[in-house]
């Protein structure tokens, strides 16, 4: 069992990756529908949070990294709540349990 308190969410994966606008593979309009912006960078980490203690963790594949993990579910925003798939990583290096990152879920019922 993976103990929620040792997850670890970096601030530089929310505000340089998610939460910026790109040229591709843009997650920062997706993420705006349900209120997350650049300026509340610590709402998306808290609401990812959330998604992973009320969701399955499920094992997905494991290379030389370490062990992938997939947590479906309703990402709560304050605006909005958009149906998502998280991925996370224990590495092997150090056995840190990661956020990778999220994407639209498209199978969503």
């Amino acid at each position: 069992m993976i103990n929620p308190s040792d997850i670890i969410i970096s601030l530089e994966k929310l505000t340089e990756y998610l939460l910026v606008p790109r040229v591709h593979n843009d997650k920062s309009k997706f993420l705006s529908q349900a209120g997350f912006t650049i300026e509340n960078p610590d709402v998306l980490e808290q609401a990812i949070r959330d998604l992973f203690v009320r969701n399955e963790v499920v094992q997905e594949r494991e290379n030389r990294y370490g062990i992938f993990y997939r947590v479906s579910g309703e990402l709560v925003g304050p605006s909005g709540i958009l149906s998502v798939v998280t991925i996370w990583i224990v590495r092997a290096i150090d056995g840190e349990f990661r956020f990778v990152t999220l994407k639209p879920d498209k199978d969503e019922s």
